[in-house]
């Protein structure tokens, strides 16, 4: 039995979640892309503006074309599995486009195919005979605004626009899905189609693993398009996604759903729409099944959305960290890290060390560097040094002097930096130490601060952090006031 490994079959999701969770005229309601886009509204959740809606060849020979702006989306009140939809954009140039008379304007597909004003009031009259409704029936088409994607996307998948999908049980976000559109699925985010699917970690907004369905079903880690890395992608905005897809399962009375999101360039998070029947290959994207999940939060009482996105963050987040550094071959590391640095004589000392990518590079209290040994150092330096902080007109001074000469004539200073900050100059000598950090050790040149007020005594900078990638949320860094 497919349950046995925890996933969930066809079969099981009709008779143990949709049957008796889902009712028939919640079902009616959100197969209804009007009636959704009322209630969304009405909660104040945000969804692509409705533009107008056409129900009969009349009304499209009377439609007002004028008055939509040159990009928009067209499709089926009653469609599913994105059937009939049509996400325009305008082919030629605004100035150009806006001049020429709408029946000779075109369009483009998200996949690149060109489109007549022929095309689209064809595609319309498809949708008012119901080629594309759910129940064959005849239908309303519904012209609303396009969502540009998010930058993030952009380079990511250059054709269509990737939406995320959430399932939704009993007031917690179970699983989630992200859905990037390819050449092979013609810019659409339908996997059917071609479209990629990335796992997502409920708790981090992190993709885990990806699944491509066709040609055949397999495993990747690269977008075929643009090689880009499917794992390890920050989803944006993904609290407001969790709660925003909560609070839609609170409105639609249904007890199984799945929720549909894009990410808008300007608005953020839209619920695209919301769907009574989700499919179930999230569970391969995810490479975990359904079935246990949900057997988890069966019967537990979630009061609202904030309880419901904690629960979920709680139960069904991985190791994201470990995922990643698989995938890339870079340890994650946190804000703050336990380090061994090396004493002049080789020995080892444990120290807490900040991880600062936005420092060139890193640096030592003076007080450390005198217990590593480079007290001597200290001495040479102090005697052309004595004070923290220069003006300009010193600093042109010490230059003549030709104090970088000077302080390099120790062996143990092999560089000299000058920083500037709004008290004015100061230089710093730079020493070699090496440390180990994640598991590798790093020969470096660390300059020397002199600072009774740092919180760590030493800062790791960029240049020693090439072998890693930086999550702000392990470790946090307790003096923050952030």
């Amino acid at each position: 039995m497919i349950e046995n490994f925890g996933l969930l079959g066809i079969n099981g999701r009709n008779l143990k979640y949709l049957r008796p969770s889902n009712t028939r005229s919640a079902i009616q309601r959100v197969d209804n892309k009007i009636a959704t886009k009322k209630m969304l509204q009405s909660a104040g959740i945000k969804t692509p503006r409705l533009y107008g809606i056409i129900t009969s060849a009349r009304e499209l020979d009377n439609f007002p074309w004028n008055k939509l702006p040159i990009s928009f989306v067209i499709k089926p009140n009653l469609g599913h599995g994105g059937e009939g939809v049509a996400v325009l954009r305008h082919e030629d140039k605004k100035r150009i486009f806006l001049k020429k008379p709408v029946a000779t304007r075109t369009w483009l597909l998200s996949g690149g195919e060109r489109q007549t004003f022929a095309d689209l009031r064809q595609r319309i009259l498809d949708i008012l005979d119901g080629n594309f409704s759910i129940h064959g029936t005849p239908d309303i088409a519904l012209l609303e605004r396009r969502l540009i994607k998010a930058p993030l996307f952009k380079k990511l998948c250059p054709a269509g626009t990737p939406d995320i999908r959430i399932i939704v049980y009993n007031r917690v976000p179970v699983m989630a899905m992200l859905r990037l559109p390819t050449v092979l699925s013609t810019g659409r985010a339908n996997i059917s189609q071609g479209a990629i699917a990335c796992g997502i970690d409920v708790a981090s907004g992190f993709t885990t693993t990806a699944m491509a369905r066709n040609p055949k079903r397999r495993l990747i880690t690269k977008h075929p398009d643009t090689g880009a890395d499917l794992e390890g992608i920050a989803i944006p905005f993904w609290d407001e996604i969790l709660k925003m897809s909560v609070e839609a399962y609170e409105i639609s009375s249904l007890g199984f759903l799945g929720v549909d999101i894009i990410i808008d360039k300007k608005d953020g998070p839209n619920i695209l729409e919301l769907n009574a029947r989700p499919g179930l290959e999230i569970q391969i994207a995810n490479l975990g099944g359904l079935a246990e999940r949900l057997r988890r939060i069966q019967g537990l009482k979630i009061e609202n959305a904030e309880r419901g996105v904690r629960v979920a963050k709680e139960l069904f987040g991985g190791d994201i960290a470990k995922r990643v550094e698989s995938v890339s071959g870079k340890e994650v590391l946190g804000i703050i890290e336990k380090i061994k640095v090396l004493s002049k004589k080789g020995r080892k000392r444990l120290i807490i060390a900040k991880v600062d990518s936005g420092a060139a590079i890193s640096s030592i209290d003076e007080k450390l560097a005198i217990r590593l040994g480079y007290q001597e150092a200290i001495i040479h330096m102090r005697q052309f040094l004595r004070k923290r902080l220069y003006s300009p007109e010193e600093i042109k001074e010490l230059r003549q002097k030709k104090i970088v000469k000077l302080l390099r004539q120790h062996e143990d200073i092999v560089g000299v930096v000058i920083t500037n900050s709004s008290h004015g100059y100061s230089y710093r000598i730079v020493i070699p130490l090496t440390f180990y950090l994640g598991g590798r050790k790093i020969v470096s040149k660390v300059s020397v601060i002199r600072r009774s007020d740092l919180s760590y005594p030493l800062i790791i900078g960029r240049k020693d952090l090439t072998h890693f990638l930086i999550d702000p949320t392990l470790n946090p860094d307790p003096y923050s006031n952030y």
